[in-house]
């Protein structure tokens, strides 16, 4: 099954799903499907079956109704136990662990990667194998109501319960009431795990599952696996707990507050199953941290480098290969790949399947890793490139790297494979300081903002600066995956960089002058005109090019006085227009000034005004019956639905900065500027730390000297106490003045720190507005001076 015209393989055995959601409908997408290949197809509406006269169409009142219906049917005919995993983080986490806990002993089916909605329940559903003994099904909610479907189509056995936070609160009345929608899950199951360190949970449980097997974790005295110590100590964590009067010791090879919880609910599984503690132990010294996420970067010799080397089957292969063909523009692509450990299939049936990944997703070169990948010969291209070792450090002794040139690549591999050795190989060796771009979260936030405009206004979404410091043509990238109807660039060059990259999207460019006319209009780019005198410039250049036309977007002045026509202007601009026919106008549009401040409404209403009463002279004026109208911006697009109009102009809002608190808390954390301690020093009361000994130590403690400095982003202003880091898990003040490659960070109260350790400058724990605030400045101008010598890194979950 697929729902996506942009992720399909192998099409000749899959039906399309035309799933309406809020924002996209598939129906609009059958074509594309149809001329991919593509013979089945779902749908909801009426089609041509003339314009698709090889296809089959199977008509329901909802897809995504009929396809949690086609689940709920697979489950009924599942005749083994099925487990539900629900809370607000730790799911996928928790799945993973039990499957590598348990697989061991029997044959287990489970969610793929983090399918855990309305559309990915049924899906995970759908693809449980007939020959499991266990299935595994995580479930997830945004809103109240969701839950009782799921559950309707899951029916667990056991439940288990993560934790309850604040992730989702904005869609639900409250944090009691999100408890009790994802409890609905836990209707049919006989036995429920969760941890008892949450009174609403623990009271919730016990007032609605008294008549059911209950086995809770935590401090709490009453938990069946009371937890007496926990102690961090990297690179592992020791947990001494007591379960049925016995004292129990357990070593977990993972040194963080997460993995510890995630860790405890599995252990109390692993004890109700009936394993031994040395049993337990055993499997839980062998857990792996588990890839949640891919990561782009920069890597040797002008390559981009995915790295999503942590597990590997061919559900994962499929997801990192459409992130590779969706996120990378380079010709070249590069699959480094491992065995692909506990496949249900044969391998010359397994290997046959991967091969028929390759030519959709444009790889043109192989490289395999371990001693059955090698099935694949039979199967791949002649055309693509392949190359094989039997084990990683037998590639990394003998393959030529210097052969990897401008290309992507993409790392796949088992965990057994050690393929973090590769991945220290091909990086580019910059300095420890990252700036982390949560590409998740941008298509979240952008997902937030489509649901509030009306059915049929489009959506600019702003790539200016480098796309706010995060790299414009990533962030493009994924802007165009997003489906977003414009993309607005400062510069033409940014705009020409972008049609190079493959994006034929729509691009307003904001600042034309006449000598980037000629690249303006070979890449059919849309200016910006906001004088006669530039308009008269464009004009004079088109007879150039007399077969041309070129589309343009008017600025009107409106009260900004920055840039724009003001009103004597009009009846020269409408003189121009209609002399000339190949000046197109595309839009009319202003710029609100101050759309965040409440106490400056009557301003914005008033620009407003001025702006609808040009706008009609130039529809009236050009003989239109209508020119599409823009105005607000990100903090608009919330406070002015009255001004929606045709378009509306996304900018910091794709970055979860708003002002309205209703969205805020709706939006998510993009950026992670982040980097790591260099060296721990002890140091006397009476010390000083820093140039111009400005930091002066008031008693004996620790200081950590942290490679990020004002060269990087980290404003002298913030040091001597003013800002401060996010250190495992607390705040670390900058002590002394900010150095211009590094800055020293008081410690002294945090335990069990080292060189090495992940420190957080800004991103979700250190918000950027409490960042901005600290600087005496504001987001926009936080994100944009972050030095280009830090390396953006692009993660996917």
């Amino acid at each position: 099954m697929a729902f996506d015209s942009r992720k399909l393989d192998r099409t000749e055995h899959t039906l399309f799903l035309a799933i309406e959601g809020e924002v996209h409908d598939g129906h609009q997408y059958l074509g594309d499907c149809y001329r991919k290949g593509i013979r089945t197809f779902l749908v909801s509406r009426s089609v041509h079956p003339g314009d698709y006269p090889e296809a089959h169409f199977i008509r329901v009142n909802h897809a995504l109704e009929a396809l949690q219906t086609l689940a709920t049917a697979k489950r009924a005919r599942l005749k083994v136990p099925i487990w539900a995993i629900t809370g607000s983080n730790g799911k996928t986490i928790v799945k993973e662990w039990l499957f590598q806990l348990l697989q061991k002993d029997r044959q287990i089916g489970r969610s793929p990667k983090s399918y855990n909605s309305q559309l990915g329940v049924p899906l995970s559903l759908w693809s449980l194998p007939d020959t499991m003994e266990l299935g595994i099904i995580e479930a997830g909610i945004s809103r109240a109501g969701e839950m009782e479907r799921l559950a309707d189509m899951i029916r667990p056995n056991w439940g288990l319960l993560t934790n309850i936070g604040q992730a989702h609160d904005a869609g639900f009345s409250s944090r009691k009431g999100k408890l009790l929608e994802k409890m609905k899950l836990f209707t049919s199951c006989k036995t429920i795990f969760y941890g008892s360190d949450q009174p609403l949970v623990k009271a919730a449980i016990q007032e609605h599952f008294a008549d059911r097997e209950c086995l809770s974790w935590g401090y709490d005295t009453e938990a069946d696996l009371q937890i007496m110590a926990v102690q961090y100590k990297a690179p592992q964590t020791t947990i001494k707990a007591v379960y049925q009067g016995e004292s129990l010791t357990m070593h977990l090879p993972l040194s963080d507050e997460a993995s510890f919880k995630n860790a405890c609910l599995c252990w109390l599984v692993m004890i109700r199953l009936g394993y031994s503690h040395a049993e337990i132990q055993d499997r839980v010294a062998n857990l792996e941290a588990i890839g949640m996420r891919l990561e782009m970067r920069e890597a040797i010799q002008g390559c981009t480098l995915i790295n999503d080397a942590y597990n590997n089957d061919l559900t994962g292969l499929t997801i990192a290969l459409h992130f590779l063909r969706a996120q990378t523009t380079q010709e070249h692509k590069t699959l480094i790949l491992s065995d692909i450990p506990q496949s249900d299939q044969k391998p010359q049936e397994l290997y046959r399947d991967v091969a028929r990944l390759l030519s959709p997703n444009n790889i043109t070169r192989l490289i395999g890793i371990g001693q059955s990948i090698e099935w694949i010969k039979q199967y791949i291209p002649e055309e693509t490139q392949a190359h094989f070792y039997p084990d990683t450090q037998s590639f990394l002794a003998h393959f030529p790297f210097s052969s990897l040139q401008n290309e992507a690549i993409l790392l796949k591999g088992a965990r057994a494979f050690t393929f973090e050795r590769i991945a220290t190989r091909l990086a580019k060796q910059n300095h420890s300081t990252q700036l982390e771009i949560n590409l998740n979260a941008l298509a979240h936030n952008v997902r937030v903002y489509q649901e509030k405009l009306p059915k049929g206004t489009k959506l600019m979404a702003m790539v200016k600066a480098a796309g706010y410091g995060s790299g414009a043509l990533e962030v493009a990238s994924l802007l165009d995956f997003c489906q977003v109807d414009y993309l607005g660039v400062a510069y033409v060059d940014e705009g020409v960089t972008l049609r190079k990259s493959g994006i034929d999207r729509p691009i307003m460019v904001l600042n034309v002058s006449p000598n980037s006319f000629d690249a303006l209009i070979r890449h059919k780019l849309e200016p910006e005109i906001y004088s006669l005198n530039q308009l008269r410039q464009l004009i004079s250049h088109l007879r150039y090019y007399p077969e041309q036309r070129v589309s343009i977007h008017l600025k009107i002045e409106t009260g900004m006085h920055r840039l724009g026509f003001v009103e004597t202007e009009i009846s020269t601009l409408l003189d121009l227009l209609r002399q000339s026919s190949q000046v197109q106008v595309a839009s009319a549009f202003s710029h609100l000034a101050a759309s965040e401040t409440a106490t400056e409404d009557a301003y914005t209403h008033r620009q407003a005004q001025i702006f609808l009463e040009q706008h009609q002279r130039l529809v009236k004026g050009l003989n239109r019956i209508q020119i599409p109208r823009h105005l607000v911006n990100s903090s608009g697009i919330i406070r002015f639905p009255e001004y929606h109009f045709e378009m509306v102009r996304l900018g910091i809002g794709l970055y979860g900065i708003d002002g309205s608190q209703e969205v805020q808390s709706n939006l998510e954390t993009v950026f992670r500027f982040k980097t790591t301690i260099s060296q721990i020093k002890e140091v006397r009361a009476g010390d000083t730390v820093g140039y111009s000994r400005m930091g002066r130590v008031q008693e004996n403690g620790r200081i950590a000297t942290i490679a990020v400095g004002y060269a990087d982003g980290l404003a002298r202003r913030l040091g001597n106490g003013q800002g401060s880091v996010w250190i495992r898990g607390q705040r670390a003040p900058i002590i002394g003045n900010v150095c211009m490659d590094m800055c020293m960070v008081d410690v002294g109260h945090i335990r069990s720190v080292h060189p090495g350790d992940e420190v957080e400058i800004f991103g979700s724990n250190i918000s950027v507005q409490e960042f901005a605030e600290h600087m005496g400045t504001i987001p926009y101008e936080v994100f944009t001076s972050i030095s280009a010598r830090v390396p953006r890194v692009y993660v996917q979950e």
